[in-house]
């Protein structure tokens, strides 16, 4: 039986973020689909909580088996318990990385445009940033290599990479993950890589995910490899996420930062996580047929209807990135907010502005009347 992602779910008023935050604006903001989780995970949680007890949790054994099942069967990649970390989100465990591996005053780089928090946990450390934009060539975006070597400094300790790349929808070759491990090599640096989006690819074999699981025993030996259900079963508020940590010594320096500062995970989580990971295979499929036209159908209408907008059709991910540097405003996000009554993530927020993030992991109707509204709005 087909899974339903067309029958638009009420989430106004129900303490969501996405749809309650602005209640008077239509939202393709936040990365948070409007689609219920694939049941299988549903039905774990209403067992647990049938249980009656909440108290303090840890890992249990199902899902660390469920875990590392999927890092075998969907990553390739072998991976013995005593190298994963559990945290209650991906964000708390980059923030506990800049504080594990930069001193006051020391730096950490990223690529721009990213993930917001990407540019702000810095702070965290009282570190310095250090950003250099993504490249436009011929075949997508990609690293601006020189950029980087004239931005790099002997201070600089971490490198925090997001692949799949969000905003950008680019998943990069394992030519270019290998070239920035060596960077990070060459300059000293501990690379943390970001794969929450890995799931959410639209041609696997046409792009294919490298992971940073699999680079070379010495690249390894200085990387943290960062993963999560949340993005693609869509259980973000639950909050788990997982890092994979192949060296002893970088492994016990990053979790001896964190003291009392990251909240325990909840009881709920745990079993989220072990059901999508065991039994969400069939909905994740149907999920990506079904973000897969949403996405072609954005791009469809983008090139065929605004001439005032560019966009590269993305990889992965239900995130569209618009740069809207044609429209007589350097504030779009602002625009479409004023005429349009919608709600888009802000290009300044993830260091380009003239941009906007789209997110179309919605109802179908419900994308296509949002972009109608854009498109009136100009």
């Amino acid at each position: 039986m087909p899974f339903d992602f067309d029958t638009p779910i009420a989430r106004r008023g129900s303490g969501c973020l996405k749809h309650d935050r602005r209640p008077d604006l239509d939202p393709f903001w936040v990365a948070d689909m409007d689609f219920t989780s694939a049941p299988p995970i549903l039905e774990a949680l209403h067992r647990r909580v049938d249980h009656g007890v909440l108290g303090y949790a840890q890992a249990h054994e199902g899902l660390i088996d469920a875990v590392t099942g999927y890092l075998r069967d969907r990553r390739k990649a072998e991976v013995p318990a005593g190298q994963i970390l559990h945290f209650s989100g991906l964000v708390p465990a980059l923030s506990l990385a800049v504080r594990a591996f930069c001193k006051p005053g020391e730096a950490m780089m990223t690529c721009t445009p990213v993930y917001p928090p990407f540019l702000s946990v810095h702070h965290d450390a009282k570190a310095e940033l250090i950003s250099v934009d993504h490249l436009r060539g011929a075949e997508g975006w990609t690293f601006d290599w020189k950029a980087m070597e004239k931005a790099v400094t002997p201070s600089t300790r971490l490198f925090l990479l997001c692949n799949p790349q969000n905003p950008l929808g680019r998943v990069f070759t394992a030519a270019e993950v290998v070239q920035l491990a060596e960077f990070c090599e060459a300059h000293d640096m501990v690379l943390v890589s970001d794969e929450i989006h890995c799931d959410l690819i639209f041609d696997e074999d046409a792009t294919p995910h490298f992971s940073a699981l699999h680079l070379p025993e010495r690249l390894a030996a200085r990387t943290i490899t960062l993963l999560s259900p949340s993005k693609t079963w869509n259980i973000a508020g639950l909050g788990y996420a997982f890092a994979v940590v192949p060296d002893d010594a970088l492994r016990q320096r990053f979790s001896a930062a964190r003291g009392h500062t990251l909240a325990d995970n909840n009881a709920l989580s745990y079993y989220a996580a072990e059901a999508a990971y065991r039994h969400g295979e069939p909905w994740r499929l149907e999920l990506m047929a079904y973000l897969r036209s949403n996405r072609d159908l954005l791009v469809d209408f983008v090139k065929a209807r605004q001439p005032h907008w560019d966009i590269i059709p993305g990889e992965a991910t239900y995130l569209a990135w618009i740069d809207c540097a044609g429209m007589a405003t350097d504030k779009p996000a602002a625009h479409f907010e004023q005429k349009a009554g919608l709600f888009l993530s802000d290009g300044t927020f993830f260091g380009w502005p003239r941009h906007v993030r789209f997110n179309f992991g919605c109802p179908r109707e419900t994308m296509l009347r949002g972009l109608e509204k854009m498109a009136a709005a100009i």
